[in-house]
């Protein structure tokens, strides 16, 4: 696991204290919004509001041409087709706009694009499909902003076209009848985050002229769109969610309602959180593995027992899914430790032989999760490769990808997420030019936000009453994350048969039991007594009546160690394997002294060997982090000379049958003679 940059964001407690009492709320919760940024009175009395106060749908550019094409389409009982996307945004988007339609006597049909054969947005087999079906308005959804082609063969074809987008818009607008898009440069709308669904919500309600009647109707169906899509969960999305929350516990919906009792949360009062982790990835799940199209049915299924069977195919979908996600990040850690020259480049770039494309978004950002650096993982099946990428806070992906668009067939995307495609060919010139752009910048590191420190003797209900106050939580505002800070170990309890953590641990009086998920004791290397920073969530747990917290360990470190000059000290390791330009000091800095060869030589022989963490390796060599690389400089004189070797992810000792010279290992030679130079 790759150790994270810890930020605890600065809080005004006499700003937090004031905003309490003039607002009349908990003093934890008003530190909460101030350490958030939420110090306006305006946005904080928005944030707590529970009234909807929408915007006029009118404020966005050509939303008046859409109702005028789209009023006449109705009126004159046109064809209509809804075209939308495969993912979760787009596929409540078809499902609103189509529900809508056919209520108000349209003659409407939908086309949700195969991801695997035809990809995202307007193709124009599919748009000759719906003209041979004697399509006469076609209306798109999450997707358009960029289907300029697209959109004059529809055109030429004697259709019209409405394109309805969240999308970043380019220098050239489609040519259609309308463009609803608030992100194009020339719409002046106060809000602009919405998701597709969201923009498609403002459609209906520029159609309808009653914004709450489209909310008690459709609201639950845009929750799961925009929290699935990762929008920013402020403003209008905010109330928005709020109110579909409530929507979906109320069990409007048979397709939503059989979606929940496939995931097993049925019974549970459905939270964004729940949403987010065990609706949405379903919804997606069968776009990705199938056809999008399953879900459209699942959302616009009427009857429980129909909805029901939908739902078991989608969740065998999400196992499928779940079970190819694996295999795929399986392949590429084969890849890393393999040639584990990789780690030290500025961004991973894994490659495998027709990976399930459906799959390669969520591996990317897994990889950049475990290891804090921008991911890419792309498929390859001999003529044509595709890639998906995600990236950390500080590295623009879209920029990176961009350096490299000579090599591309297409790309899109924004600062931390982003799809491409090549010829086969011109992989290897996509590597190179993706790490030759990184070198331009400076590589930020992974960081770990904390919302503030906590005690261990405030973690109570109280506390769980407080949070709730600041939900629905998502992009914009996550769930909160607390530092539990110099706790000490008292002991490690494998649960959920063997593959999770249950740990105590202590400082003064107070004891706190924490849960580490997907961790085994084998893997945990910290030891009782250890005293250590804890990055945690805190969650409800209620049993027989009785309401406990679950405190979830998120990120744990060793107290005393200095992120940042660890981080910086494992970097410059990484640019001398990478043989970049140093400075002398740098050479300095990296150069390890016999003493300390001797110390870590003691300790492996010790310990039997190591298989964990840098950081912990450094803080039981007594040091504070700052000599990580030196650390990594003599494992590899170790491993160069045979007295150590890396078996299985483990550092132990070789058979060594003679005296060494570790000064002639090749790194410390290139060090030496870099110094002398």
């Amino acid at each position: 696991m790759s150790r994270k940059k810890w930020c605890v964001a600065k809080s005004d407690k006499d700003l937090a204290c004031n905003i309490a009492s003039r607002f009349d709320i908990d003093p934890f919760a008003a530190l909460l919004l101030v350490s958030r940024g939420i110090t306006d009175d305006e946005e904080i009395e928005n944030f707590f509001s529970s009234e909807l106060l929408l915007s006029d749908p009118f404020e966005i550019k050509d939303m008046d041409k859409a109702v005028q094409r789209i009023s006449s389409a109705m009126d004159e009982r046109e064809k209509i087709a809804v075209y939308g996307d495969y993912d979760a945004d787009g596929i409540t988007s078809t499902a609103l706009l189509y529900q809508f339609l056919e209520m108000n006597g349209c003659d409407v049909i939908t086309y949700i694009p195969d991801r695997n054969e035809e990809g995202y947005g307007l193709n124009m087999r599919a748009i000759e499909k719906l003209s041979e079906k004697g399509v006469r308005l076609i209306i798109t959804v999450d997707n358009g902003i960029s289907a300029i082609e697209e959109a004059l063969y529809i055109k030429q074809l004697g259709m019209d076209l409405v394109i309805t987008d969240h999308h970043k818009a380019g220098s050239v607008i489609p040519e259609a009848v309308a463009v609803v898009d608030p992100h194009r440069h020339d719409c002046t709308s106060r809000f602009k985050l919405w998701a597709g669904v969201g923009v498609t919500f403002k459609l209906l309600c520029a159609l309808c002229g009653d914004n709450e009647e489209m909310l008690d109707m459709f609201s639950d169906l845009v929750a799961i769109g925009t929290i699935g899509d990762i929008v920013s969960l402020t403003g209008e999305n905010r109330a928005i969610v709020k109110h579909g929350l409530k929507m979906i516990n109320g069990g409007v919906h048979p397709g939503i309602e059989q979606l929940k009792e496939i995931a097993g949360v049925g019974s549970k009062n459905i939270n964004a959180t729940t949403v987010a982790f065990s609706i949405v990835p379903r919804i997606n799940a069968i776009g990705r593995m199938s056809h999008g199209a399953k879900a459209l049915d699942l959302l616009l299924c009427e009857d429980d027992i129909t909805a029901g069977n939908i739902a078991r195919v989608i969740d065998d979908s999400n196992i499928k899914r779940q079970e190819t996600e694996k295999e795929i990040s399986l392949q590429a850690e084969k890849q890393l430790s393999e040639n584990p020259e990789m780690l030290n480049d500025r961004v991973l770039i894994f490659t495998g032989e027709s990976w399930h494309g459906g799959v390669i978004g969520i591996v990317a950002s897994r990889l950049t999760q475990k290891y804090g650096k921008p991911c890419m993982v792309i498929t390859d099946d001999g003529v044509e490769a595709k890639g998906s990428a995600r990236s950390i806070d500080g590295f623009n992906l879209f920029e990176a990808i961009s350096y490299a668009k000579d090599c591309l067939t297409h790309y899109g995307g924004h600062t931390l997420a982003a799809g491409f495609g090549m010829k086969s060919e011109n992989v290897p010139l996509f590597k190179k030019a993706v790490q030759d752009y990184a070198r331009t910048v400076e590589m930020p590191f992974a960081t770990v936000n904390l919302d503030c420190k906590i005690r261990p003797e405030f973690i109570n209900a109280d506390v769980l009453s407080v949070i709730s106050q600041l939900e629905p939580f998502g992009a914009g505002n996550p769930q909160p994350l607390f530092g539990l800070f110099s706790m000490t170990v008292t002991a490690v309890t494998p649960i959920g048969g063997g593959k999770h953590l249950r740990i105590n641990f202590k400082r003064n009086n107070t004891t706190v039991q924490g849960i580490l998920f997907g961790v085994t004791e084998k893997e945990f290397p910290y030891l009782p007594g250890d005293v250590v920073d804890l990055a945690v969530r805190l969650e409800k747990n209620e049993y027989m009546g009785q309401v406990r917290v679950s405190v979830y360990i998120k990120e744990i470190r060793m107290s005393g160690t200095d992120d940042e000059l660890f981080l910086k000290s494992v970097r410059l390791y990484e640019k001398i394997k990478r043989k970049e330009r140093l400075t002398k000091s740098q050479v300095e800095f990296a150069l390890p002294t016999r003493q300390l060869s001797a110390e870590i030589f003691r300790f492996i022989r010790n310990a039997g060997g190591w298989s964990w963490d840098l950081d912990v390796l450094c803080y039981r060599l007594g040091g504070d982090g700052r000599e990580a690389c030196k650390v990594l400089v003599v494992l590899d004189a170790f491993c160069e000379k045979g007295i150590l070797k890396k078996k299985n992810g483990k550092i132990l000792l070789d058979n060594i049958t003679q005296k060494v010279d570790l000064d002639s290992s090749e790194i410390l030679t290139y060090l030496r003679n870099y110094e002398k130079n």
